[in-house]
């Protein structure tokens, strides 16, 4: 039997002029801050290098009570946003090398990239941040290879994910990685977020919203897809389903998600594919079939080459990490 999950510690870094924005992230997905349908899956703390009262970007205070001490027992460091003009401090700086090389995972939310690009911890790393300051970035901190099509980046020990609404999807992504896909689908259900995404940060910038729920056809491709997953299908069956010509379709799913409708699907099953083998213990095979892969061969192909392990293995990392 599973025992409960003992919480991992999460230090928030807090600063003079913080936007709200993007310190409610970290808060409201880690510690569930303010969500009644949604519980805590860590023991959260906000800290500052000098705490007491400080002014938001908003115009408002707000009152940390910790300061950078909180980050000696911390398992994860999140750095949310910053702000360009100021250059990290020393103590900062070391803080986080400190915490780094004693294990702690490090992660810059948007902006919070040029703490982690001064901390010197990814040098020869890739990092990214908002597309807006990426050239900036790389120019103040060469020795980082600053990625500007991606929506996070996950070394293990050092994560950074791109700008504003990013940090909500890299903080969903973390949760995944330690709770599991159950997990981290209920705590998207209750922020009303999509329960994964990834891609290309341009895929996000514009996108066309419908004017009434439902009435975008892409939407509703979607929707029936994900109704299907374990069954074949067929690419003009799906465009018919929506009313398109299999060419309009393929264009206007590109022009909606920045990839093909093969390769969304390919996403969707792998996630379900993910989530059964994190809660059932149903086999290798029958995962394949009711993920839509056929075989267990083609699931292991495909799990393999875009999660880097096969699904046995990620089957038992899971296991290990939901046991105390």
């Amino acid at each position: 039997m599973m025992d409960a999950v003992p919480l991992r510690r999460v230090a928030v870094l807090a600063f003079e002029g913080i936007s709200p924005f993007h310190l409610s992230v970290p808060t409201l997905v880690f510690a569930a801050a303010g969500l009644d349908s949604a519980e805590a899956l860590y023991d959260v703390v906000v800290c500052a290098e000098q705490p007491g009262s400080l002014m938001t970007g908003a115009g408002y205070r707000i009152a940390v009570e910790a300061d950078l001490e909180a980050f000696e027992a911390a398992d994860m460091i999140v750095l949310p946003s910053w702000s360009q003009d100021r250059a990290p401090s020393d103590a900062l700086r070391e803080a986080v090398r400190i915490a780094h090389a004693r294990g702690a995972r490090i992660v810059g939310l948007c902006l919070g990239g040029f703490v982690v690009a001064a901390s010197g911890i990814a040098d020869g790393r890739e990092l990214v941040t908002h597309w807006a300051a990426a050239d900036r970035l790389a120019v103040e901190y060469p020795g980082v290879d600053v990625r500007r099509d991606v929506l996070w980046l996950d070394h293990g020990d050092v994560i950074t994910s791109a700008g504003v609404a990013a940090a909500l999807d890299c903080c969903l992504h973390i949760t995944r990685l330690d709770h599991g896909a159950a997990a981290a689908n209920t705590l998207a259900r209750a922020l009303v977020l999509a329960p994964h995404r990834s891609g290309s940060q341009a895929q996000y910038i514009p996108v066309p919203i419908a004017e009434l729920p439902g009435e975008e056809p892409i939407e509703k491709a979607m929707a029936w897809a994900r109704v299907r997953l374990a069954d074949p299908v067929d690419l003009d069956d799906w465009a018919a389903a929506v009313h398109l010509s299999r060419r309009t379709f393929t264009r206007r799913f590109r022009d909606r998600t920045a990839t093909s409708p093969q390769q969304w699907l390919l996403g969707q099953r792998l996630d379900h594919a993910r989530l059964l083998l994190e809660t059932d213990d149903a086999p290798i095979e029958l995962v394949a079939e009711q993920s839509g892969f056929g075989s267990a061969v083609t699931l292991r192909h495909h799990f393999s080459r875009r999660l880097g392990v096969s699904p046995a293995a990620h089957r038992a990392a899971f296991r290990g990490r939901t046991r105390s």
